[in-house]
């Protein structure tokens, strides 16, 4: 039963009324996730609770630091807009003490947020509006917070996208092969090397100050948008545990990666795995709405890169917990994490073979 999971954690935050219901939701990879329901002066309440994944998360302050600082600067810039924060914004919940994680017998910790009601996280776009807009909503996020300075948050998962640590850390599993996996992925393996330059170019970049930092969002899945279901214009960025400096190259290409493929990130048969460029122009128009104004030169040139390098990091990431016995990622089978290894590097192969043609349409969106 889910109460018994949650039971002792609920007491400690400031929720409204009395406790009526809660259901786990399933569809994040890292935290476990659950929409609670209290009853407060006859009508219902709903807030969204989290446990942390301490192994992906080490440093849970820090997380939470990042996250009230861009939820309050998001808050303040809606606010002078005209625009209702609660609607835009996470609105993180107060522990009892005072705080906006609490910390259990287990050393586990926990926190909460209020729940944006009307509004749905589709794990695949249902129409043509839902792609444009996630492009625009994650657009519009590096433009509201373009002028927060990245450097004031904490690199809550260091080298996240360093993508060349990220090949050395998959060289060194393919050195250790702790589960004893190795044998049997030697094609895989062999992929990513021939493609270890490519994937450390965006690199090379931010470290010659070619392109800036920024504040990014790292995850940018449709799923992590809440989108108004009467309207289908998008209401709020979610999931901001991964929000720290970052290239928005990286932000565009993972969010390509996601919502133009034909398939999803761990569908077994590669032969439905494409890359929908139909899509990927909506997107593509949708963040460009928002950022072609703000982004560099040299950015808007390196969007398509950012599509590659991502989807080749994700790819690779992937085999790396295979390899490593499955300890970061959720899997539902032994065999998951290589599943979706070889999904995403079919899809690298197909974006490669469209990459003139991203190019071209970034391009002609840019001289509009």
């Amino acid at each position: 039963m889910v109460y018994n999971d949650i039971k002792f954690i609920l007491p400690h935050f400031c929720f409204r009324g009395t406790y009526r219901d809660a259901v786990e939701l399933t569809s994040g990879n890292i935290n476990n996730t659950y929409h609670l329901t209290f009853r407060n002066k006859g009508e219902d309440v709903h807030y969204t609770l989290q446990h942390i994944n301490k192994y992906v998360f080490k440093h849970p302050v820090e997380v939470i630091e990042n996250i009230s600082r861009v939820t309050s600067h998001l808050a303040r810039t809606y606010e002078s807009l005209g625009e209702d924060p609660e609607r835009h914004v996470l609105q993180l919940i107060p522990t009892r003490e005072g705080d906006f994680l609490h910390q259990d017998q287990q050393g586990n910790y926990w926190r909460a947020y209020g729940f944006i009601t009307g509004a749905v996280a589709y794990d695949a776009p249902r129409k043509d509006a839902h792609i444009f807009e996630t492009g625009r909503a994650f657009g519009q996020f590096q433009r509201l917070l373009s002028d927060f300075p990245a450097e004031q948050l904490h690199e809550t998962i260091p080298d996240f996208h360093n993508t060349t640590r990220r090949f050395y850390n998959f060289v060194a599993s393919v050195a250790a092969d702790r589960a004893g996996r190795v044998a049997g992925v030697e094609d895989e393996i062999e992929f990513f090397f021939e493609r270890r330059r490519m994937m450390g170019s965006i690199v090379k970049m931010l470290e010659k100050g070619e392109i800036p930092y920024r504040v990014t969002h790292n995850d940018t899945k449709i799923n992590n948008i809440l989108i108004d279901q009467d309207t289908d214009k998008a209401l709020c960025v979610i999931d901001l545990d991964t929000v720290m400096p970052g290239s928005s190259l990286y932000d565009f290409g993972d969010a390509i990666r996601f919502c133009a493929s034909t398939a999803a990130e761990d569908e077994p048969d590669i032969s439905k795995i494409s890359l929908d460029m139909r899509a990927f122009r909506l997107f593509t128009e949708g963040f460009l709405s928002e950022t072609n104004g703000f982004l560099t030169e040299e950015e808007l040139r390196n969007l398509p890169l950012g599509v590659l390098v991502i989807t080749c990091e994700l790819a690779m990431r992937f085999l790396t917990d295979y390899m490593d016995g499955d300890i970061y990622f959720k899997v539902r089978s032994p065999e998951h994490n290589l599943v979706r290894t070889r999904a995403q590097m079919a899809l690298l192969e197909d974006m490669e073979a469209k990459y003139d043609d991203m190019c071209r349409i970034v391009e002609e969106l840019i001289g509009r």
